[in-house]
């Protein structure tokens, strides 16, 4: 029998490309890859890309200079290592990939994966770049998702985006928006909790933008969506992301006052807090709008916690949209936040923007200012949780011997003193203490038998 090939999958960045990395396993598994955990010894590398984070390239570039020894060693011995770059900044920069990093076999685009067979036939004659967007989605080509049985699973149903933010790579990178049907979503999601999934994350990169084709022919929002995946016997929680603003409707803001499997917790991301800055991001929302979808949102689910994203130093950006940024921030009352210094990628409107530039000590200590702000609020709103009995979904072992991790209803880290059967559980823990990043806890299940 011919043995087995190794796969060795490294991700950065986003949900969306983990939920693509599991699926890139699943497509090279019937040809007789396993993934592992080391790239030493592996017959296909891939790096899975984000270029949303500032020097993107140059991390990919650092890390395929330490995986070229890997590739050597292996030809030395007398075997093939393929090496590929996939995802965002593949899609983005996939010719200079290939000139700067002769050893790299392989380059595709997010839109391209599912082709992943033909290409690896290819690479064995010639370099591989495909970084077209193909008339067929991806989707209509992929086997049945397996991923990784987790008690948590990712669920794509939606990619692309029309909104073209002035600082955003990712409808050049991504491509328009489209959203699966619903039938193939449904049976997705049915083969995931089949599999053990107890908590799906339904994922797009405006995920609240679904639009998908309906059984009955009609369009279904993404509220009328996740009603349906609510009658999943099996399934206990659901959640969903990356949200915009302008898209967030009626029907969604119920769902959250009318599902209980519905988590409390929402990324809505905002970017910043002054209307003439979000004016040059192209966000098409203001503050105000912000305010009155958090306020709407809190109406439905009192108990809803909610994060966001804040780019600090945008072309233009003064001292008083600063202020106007953390007067939002003081108004809705985060529990946690992803917060950044402006860096413009390359093909963006934003980085053309030479005027009024903000200088990088004055962004500096403006994003110092936010976070510290932001930490005060996630910080209270950890410690507030203090006494109180929570659900938690425990995923994987924790930092310590003998403890196990998990995730409350407001994705916090909750940590526990507990044996490592209880993972893939929801079970009630008595929270002790709130830190800043994290909760503990013990479970109340009573003690003998946790620690059983």
């Amino acid at each position: 029998m011919q043995a087995r090939k190794k796969l060795y999958i490294k991700t950065w960045g986003c949900q969306m490309n983990s939920y693509d990395s599991d699926r890139m396993a699943d497509i090279l598994g019937p040809l007789g890859y396993d993934k592992v955990d080391v790239p030493e010894g592996a017959d296909m590398i891939i790096l899975n890309t984000c270029h949303i984070r500032e020097k993107a390239t140059d991390k990919v570039f650092s890390d395929l200079g330490r995986l070229r020894p890997h590739k050597d060693q292996k030809e030395k011995d007398g075997g093939k290592m393929l090496i590929a770059v996939a995802g965002c900044v593949a899609q983005a920069e996939g010719d200079f990939i290939l000139e700067r990093a002769p050893y790299v076999d392989m380059v595709f685009g997010p839109q391209t994966y599912h082709e992943l067979p033909e290409m690896i036939v290819k690479a064995t004659g010639e370099r591989v770049i495909n970084t077209e967007f193909p008339a067929n989605s991806k989707f209509d080509s992929l086997p049945g998702a397996h991923g990784s049985r987790s008690a948590s699973a990712f669920l794509s149903i939606q990619e692309g985006c029309d909104k073209f933010c002035t600082f955003c790579v990712v409808p050049y990178t991504r491509g328009a928006e489209f959203s699966r049907t619903v039938k193939e979503i449904l049976d997705e999601a049915y083969n995931l909790v089949e599999n053990g999934a107890k908590e799906l994350t339904l994922l797009g990169q405006n995920v609240n933008a679904f639009h998908g084709e309906g059984p009955d022919g009609s369009v279904w929002g993404l509220g009328r969506l996740i009603r349906e995946i609510d009658r999943i016997e099996g399934l206990e929680r659901i959640r969903y992301t990356t949200s915009h603003p302008r898209d967030m409707d009626d029907e969604l803001i119920a769902a959250h006052g009318d599902i209980e499997k519905l988590m409390p917790f929402l990324h809505l991301p905002v970017q910043s807090g002054s209307d003439r800055v979000l004016e040059l991001m192209n966000r098409k929302h203001d503050a105000a709008l912000y305010r009155d979808v958090v306020a709407r949102l809190r109406a439905a689910r009192p108990d809803l916690a909610f994060s966001s994203d804040f780019i600090v130093g945008f072309p233009g950006e003064t001292d008083e949209d600063f202020e106007q940024t953390l007067g939002l921030v003081r108004d809705v009352n985060y529990a946690s936040c992803y917060s950044f210094k402006y860096s413009a990628r390359p093909g963006t409107p934003a980085a053309n923007m030479k005027t009024a530039l903000v200088r990088d000590d004055i962004a500096s200590e403006r994003l110092a200012r936010l976070q510290t702000l932001i930490n005060e609020q996630q910080r209270t709103f950890n410690q507030s949780c203090a006494g109180m009995t929570i659900p938690v979904l425990f995923e994987r072992k924790g930092k310590k011997t003998g403890q196990i991790q998990g995730r409350s209803p407001w994705n916090q880290s909750v940590y526990v003193i507990a044996p490592d059967r209880l993972i893939g559980c929801i079970l009630d823990v008595n929270i002790s203490e709130g830190f800043e990043n994290s909760l503990s806890g013990t479970v109340a299940i009573g003690e003998e038998y946790a620690q059983n």
